[in-house]
């Protein structure tokens, strides 16, 4: 039975879900999540969990990400993206130092007014069924933190690319909106790609048709204790001590270290994330399975 993690290369036009369905397919397996939604136009990293090591999507929904996106000044669009309906269009008298100065204000610990074209629930409705509708709701502003932001080129008049790493939760969109707003001339997303998710990389990923065509695609899976790979390795010295994480029991460890760690059977199966404390080690997510 298939297990482990597949970063895929996302294309243009699939939804997340849509990557999904298909390795669903693939691997005969129905337990498929991904570990942070792109949008359809969106490219780039999508990390796929199969299998038992879909137990991690969590943490993998938790991670910093980071994206080349493209900005185009002086157009608005409803979708705050340049698939929109077009609002509005402004004329640009922005140099690319303006640009760069903008970006200042965006950088750290920001606020951000969720997208109405977005699938955040206000009053049990997702904010996009709202829109589609031709209705906007007030949405409360949002946390977020914009680890770094810079300016990476000129792709042509008015479109530049930025390089954004940032939190959980943001939207990029959003940011190239605001971004616009400041410099008053509007600006909306023109392009999307994530470098970065969950600690993985485009060079670590693979295209749907590699997959397709691999001869084994069970070959191209990536063991889910690699996501880990931060945290010490613990192996366990004994039957007991296996059984006891293998039931998510406490094991009492007096003279290990605090912290989280990476736990594995004598013959060196992961079996769980474990957290010590105090001389006892207790599961915080078990990855064993029979």
């Amino acid at each position: 039975m298939a297990s482990g993690i597949l970063i895929i290369d996302k294309p243009a036009g699939w939804t997340s879900m849509d990557v999904c369905v298909k390795l669903r397919g693939v691997f005969h397996e129905k337990r498929v999540g991904h570990g942070g939604t792109l949008d359809p136009m969106a490219t780039g990293v999508l990390p796929v969990f199969i299998g038992r090591a879909t137990r991690a999507v969590e943490f993998a929904e938790k991670s910093d990400k980071e994206y080349m996106a493209g900005i185009k000044l002086g157009v608005i669009t409803n979708t705050q993206d340049i698939t929109g309906e077009v609002l509005e269009e402004r004329p640009v008298s922005v140099s690319r130092k303006e640009l760069e100065a903008a970006l200042e204000g965006f950088r750290g610990d920001i606020l951000q007014i969720p997208p109405m074209y977005s699938a955040i629930k206000i009053g049990g409705k997702k904010l996009y069924e709202l829109a589609r509708k031709g209705r906007e709701v007030e949405r409360p502003a949002r946390p977020v933190t914009i680890k770094s932001l810079e300016l990476a080129e000129q792709q042509a008049e008015n479109l530049y690319t930025i390089r954004v790493r940032c939190s959980k939760g943001t939207y990029i969109r959003t940011l190239c909106h605001d971004i616009g707003q400041a410099l008053g001339c509007g600006g909306c997303m023109a392009s999307l790609r994530r470098t970065m998710a969950a600690g993985f990389f485009l060079e670590d990923a693979v295209t749907l048709d590699q997959v397709r065509e691999a001869a084994d695609p069970a070959s191209l899976l990536l063991p889910v204790d690699c996501f880990f790979s931060g945290r010490p390795v613990l192996v366990l010295k004994s039957a007991e001590a296996e059984k006891k994480v293998r039931n998510g029991m406490t094991v009492v460890l007096p003279n290990l270290a605090p912290g989280e760690y990476r736990v594995y059977s004598q013959n060196g199966i992961f079996l769980a994330l474990c957290q010590a404390q105090g001389g006892r080690l207790s599961t915080i997510k078990s990855f064993f399975e029979v």
